[in-house]
């Protein structure tokens, strides 16, 4: 994968609002719901949000800097190890001496069936030890963000030609980790298989942000409504309302829904979402409105920037 650096285009002194505006305008500009179908568009956005997912989590940039970490989160082999190329783990790495094998990374069918690398870094003494029920699995699944608002479920392709629906429980959030009872690493002689232990990772969207459980969205309002006023249907997380929009708002004006935020689910209580507005004039040039300004503004002293001129 692609240096992370380079995918955001930001230099490796980047301050981490460096990189967060870095990647909310990439973000934006390549996020499937804008680009239907695109699917250049869609891969570019997948690469983002992983470079993203790397630097901006502090502990994982620095040790991607030192390099501990590849582009893509998977562990670097440390000296002394080496990938097991028949051995019954599909790739697991491992470290032998004497009668301890320490495994890293736990590979196979979860490792194909999410595209990341299992975590499990689990020890046990001996081959002949191993006669026990399955080993737990760690893994990362990438979700959208309205399914993870909202809850719904993840339809994931086993190797093997099934299917595996995981549910996404309403306000599940980012780093969250899921547990799947008896879908880890099969036990032998009959004994059952381990869990899985899913790490959801969630998607930005095109436009909510999220900030704890309130979600920040601007949305465009006409010169008509934001001078008179009116009522305007804007999206939130749990499907579009009607809100009113004071006579005399300018851009920046922010107004609150109670109650349209995301779920918290450790109190139980929903956050707020906060519309912030943004005055948007036609696309193209209306000579009736530029008349009416022009006489409008005619005789009036009116600067917006006065409050600016004490820092010049």
């Amino acid at each position: 994968m692609k240096d992370p650096y380079e995918v955001l285009g930001v230099a490796k002194t980047a301050s981490e609002d460096d990189i967060r505006r870095a990647f909310r305008k990439l973000a934006k500009k390549n996020h499937p719901d804008l680009n239907p179908g695109d699917k250049a568009a869609e891969a570019r956005f997948k690469e983002i949000s992983q470079a993203n997912e790397i630097l901006s989590d502090p502990e994982k940039r620095r040790r991607y800097d030192a390099g501990e970490i590849d582009a893509s989160g998977q562990e670097m082999p440390p000296r002394g190890f080496y990938r097991d190329q028949a051995g019954g783990f599909g790739g697991a790495k491992y470290e032998h001496s004497g009668e301890h094998e320490s495994f890293v990374d736990m590979g196979g069918i979860f490792s194909e069936m999410f595209g990341q690398r299992g975590g499990g870094g689990f020890r046990y003494r001996g081959g002949e030890d191993f006669d026990m029920g399955g080993l737990p699995v760690t893994y990362t699944l990438r979700v959208p963000f309205l399914v993870a608002a909202r809850g719904g479920k993840q339809r994931v392709n086993l190797p093997d030609g099934k299917t595996l629906d995981i549910d996404v429980p309403e306000g599940t959030t980012d780093g969250q980790t899921l547990r799947l009872k008896g879908q880890g690493m099969p036990g032998k002689k009959g004994r059952p298989a381990g869990d899985a232990y899913v790490e959801i990772h969630v998607e930005p969207h095109a436009f909510f942000e999220p900030r704890d459980n309130d979600i920040h969205v601007e949305v465009p309002v006409t010169l008509t409504e934001a001078v008179l006023g009116g009522r305007i249907r804007v999206p939130t997380v749990g499907g579009a309302v009607m809100l009113n929009v004071p006579a005399g708002s300018n851009s920046g004006t922010s107004l609150r829904l109670k109650n349209r935020g995301l779920l918290d689910r450790k109190t139980k209580q929903r956050g707020d979402q906060y519309v912030k507005l943004k005055v948007v004039l036609p696309d193209a040039p209306d000579p009736a409105l530029k008349e009416f300004l022009e006489k409008w503004e005619a005789g009036k002293r009116y600067d917006p920037r006065q409050a600016m001129e004490q820092f010049t």
